[in-house]
C-alpha cells in the first residue's frame, strides 16, 4: 500500500492511499480519516460510498464529514466508484464505465474483467484496512449519496450482521425501474433481470429489510427525483414495517451543499449505533 498523501485534519489525519487490487486488476485509491482515538486503539468506521462521476476524493473534500467524525471519535472511508486506468475500458456517457460501477460484479463483457467493484468494497478494501489501521471491525456503519446510497442499502442488506445502521443521501432506491439502472444492470450484468434484484434496495426491503437503524435523506427539489424512485423504497419499508427514518427535506437538490447540510445528522446517527454496539 502506497501512502499518497497525509495531512493533520480536526486533530486527525485525513489520508489518501493507493493499493494493488486483485478484484479489479487495477490499482485502486482511498481516502481514509482517522481521528485522533485512533491513537490509542480501534475506532469505529463510517463508510462513504459516492456517487456517479465521483472518485474517492468528492466526498473527501466536499461533505465536511471529518469535523463530524472528530467529535464522535469515528474513522472515515471513502473508495473510489470504479476501476480506472489506460486498460479499463469506459464509455462516453458518464453513468456508464469509469466512474460508474454501481458496487456490483459485472459478469459481461467487456466490464467483467475489471468492474468487480461489489467484491472490492465489502471484501478486499474491508481486509486491506483492517491489517494496517485502527479500526474496530465490530463496529462499522455504511453510508452513501446517489449511486452510492444505492450501494450503502444494498450491502447493508446483504451483510446485515456486519453493519450496525447505513444511512443515505438521495439514494437510487429501485434502479430495476428506473434508467440510473436498468441501463447499468443490462450492461454489467446482463439481461436476466433476476440477478438484478441483489442489487435493488427496494426489492432488498421487500424480502429482507435491516435489523439495525435506517435513515434517509433527499430533497424535494433534487433535478434527479424521477431517476431515484423514493417513493417505491418508502412503500417497501411502509409495507415491511421497517424502523427507518425517510426525510424529505424542503428545497434541497442533489449537490454537495444538500450533503454538506445533513452531514452532522448522519454521523451522529451512526456514531449513536456504534457506540451502542459490544462485542
Amino acid at each position: 500500500m502506497e501512502t499518497i498523501s497525509e495531512n493533520r485534519c480536526f486533530g486527525g489525519t485525513q489520508g489518501v492511499y493507493s493499493h494493488a487490487s486483485d478484484s479489479t486488476g487495477t490499482d485502486m485509491t482511498f481516502g481514509l480519516f482517522m481521528p485522533a482515538e485512533a491513537e490509542d486503539g480501534p475506532v469505529p468506521v463510517l463508510w462513504f460510498l459516492s456517487g456517479l462521476t465521483c472518485t474517492h476524493e468528492n466526498a473527501m473534500t466536499k461533505a465536511g464529514a471529518q469535523m463530524w467524525a472528530a467529535e464522535q471519535g469515528i474513522a472515515l472511508v471513502f473508495p473510489d466508484t470504479s476501476p480506472r486506468g489506460a486498460g479499463v475500458p469506459n464509455d462516453e456517457a458518464y453513468d456508464l464505465g469509469q466512474g460508474a460501477g454501481f458496487y456490483v460484479n459485472a459478469t459481461q463483457d467487456p466490464w467483467a474483467e475489471h468492474f468487480q467493484m461489489w467484491d472490492y468494497v465489502t471484501e478486499e478494501l474491508p481486509r486491506a484496512l483492517f491489517d494496517r489501521f485502527a479500526l474496530d471491525e465490530a463496529r462499522q456503519g455504511i453510508t452513501g449519496h446517489s449511486m452510492g446510497g444505492h450501494g450503502a442499502l444494498t450491502i447493508a442488506m446483504s451483510f446485515p450482521e456486519r453493519f450496525a445502521s447505513v444511512s443515505a443521501f438521495a439514494p437510487i432506491c429501485n434502479p430495476m425501474e428506473s434508467d440510473w439502472g436498468r441501463k447499468q444492470f443490462t450492461a454489467y450484468l446482463g439481461e436476466n433481470t433476476a440477478l438484478w434484484e441483489a442489487h435493488d434496495a427496494t426489492v432488498l426491503m421487500r424480502e429482507k429489510g435491516f435489523p439495525g437503524p435506517v435513515l434517509i435523506d433527499t430533497g424535494t427539489a433534487d433535478q434527479f427525483g424521477d431517476l431515484l424512485k423514493t417513493e417505491a423504497l418508502a412503500e417497501a419499508l411502509a409495507a415491511r414495517r421497517q424502523h427507518a427514518t425517510l426525510r424529505l427535506q424542503p428545497g434541497y437538490d442533489h449537490s454537495y451543499f444538500f450533503i454538506s447540510t445533513f452531514m452532522e445528522d448522519h454521523v451522529a446517527f451512526h456514531a449513536e449505533a456504534l457506540y451502542g454496539v459490544t462485542e
